[in-house]
């Protein structure tokens, strides 16, 4: 199991990988465009030359891109979606020229769609995303967490997402499991018990095949409480206990985990990678 974090890249994409070494991370998440909007930075030969290098000077295993915060695939406005579909698209293509081997992003908020046609235009979207698509970057689904008509919070409603998509794209798609958002959305985490429960519904309606990458976070918000408020690991609602039973459980030994957790006094996640590396055995 490798632990890593969400890192900056300010300076050039190239600045994530010792930016991770610092944080004493194993692996890191970057946006590689700015999360809120505008153009993503363009990729010369000499910058993914760069990044690759740093890879290997920092001894950092994998990196992973997060799609910007805008994304949603169930808008009904055609400026979004289709912007949606282009982001995640050319996230993928940049994914597959570092060597980056996942993207995730959310899928969105149907709030002005019937949840079934939301559901068919979210898995439109992702086929159009896909179509044509020969890099080696995998898709990552990530499950959400929020009030309204917010899509992908429920494990079985990523299943039918996913089970609706052309065979041919499935190959490149996987999951991403998100603690503070599975607890938020109403699958407890607070125990050893609550975990084993938790993983064995996910695998039930998704499959653990599926799962490629673990966002490692606590919880602000109270089981089922529909709001994405990240915490520190150990101060929120899930805790250490239940945190301490995740990352130790048998079925994810290998799955890497990324943290996302509010930055420390020392100005990023140094502390609660030092305590997940302590409780991992």
């Amino acid at each position: 199991m490798k632990i890593g974090a969400h890192v900056s890249i300010a300076g050039g994409i190239d600045k994530a990988p010792g930016n991770a070494k610092e944080i004493k991370a194993e692996v890191f998440q970057i946006f590689s465009r700015s999360p809120r909007g505008g153009p993503a930075p363009i990729l010369t030969k000499e910058l993914v030359k760069s990044f690759k290098d740093s890879m290997k000077e920092n001894n950092i295993s994998a990196g992973y891109i997060h799609t910007p915060y805008y994304i949603n695939l169930a808008s009904i406005k055609d400026r979004i979606r289709n912007g949606s579909i282009e982001v995640i698209r050319d996230d993928l293509e940049r994914a597959s020229i570092l060597g980056i081997p996942y993207i995730m992003t959310h899928l969105g908020s149907a709030n002005d769609l019937p949840r079934d046609k939301a559901i068919k235009q979210v898995t439109a979207g992702i086929s159009k995303i896909m179509k044509g698509y020969k890099g080696s970057a995998m898709f990552l689904v990530e499950n959400s967490a929020g009030s309204g008509n917010i899509i992908g919070d429920r494990f079985e409603e990523i299943n039918e997402i996913i089970s609706k998509l052309p065979k041919k794209y499935k190959k490149k798609i996987g999951v991403c499991l998100d603690t503070c958002h599975a607890f938020a959305s109403g699958y407890d985490l607070r125990d050893k018990k609550s975990v084993e429960k938790t993983l064995n519904e996910f695998n039930k309606h998704i499959g653990l095949k599926l799962l490629k990458l673990i966002h490692l976070n606590d919880s602000k918000t109270d089981l089922g409480g529909k709001v994405d408020r990240h915490e520190n690991i150990g101060k929120g609602k899930i805790g250490l206990n239940g945190l301490t039973a995740f990352v130790n459980h048998p079925k994810l030994k290998n799955m890497p985990m990324v943290l996302e957790t509010p930055m420390d006094d020392l100005g990023g996640h140094t502390k609660d990678i030092k305590l997940i590396k302590k409780i991992r055995k």
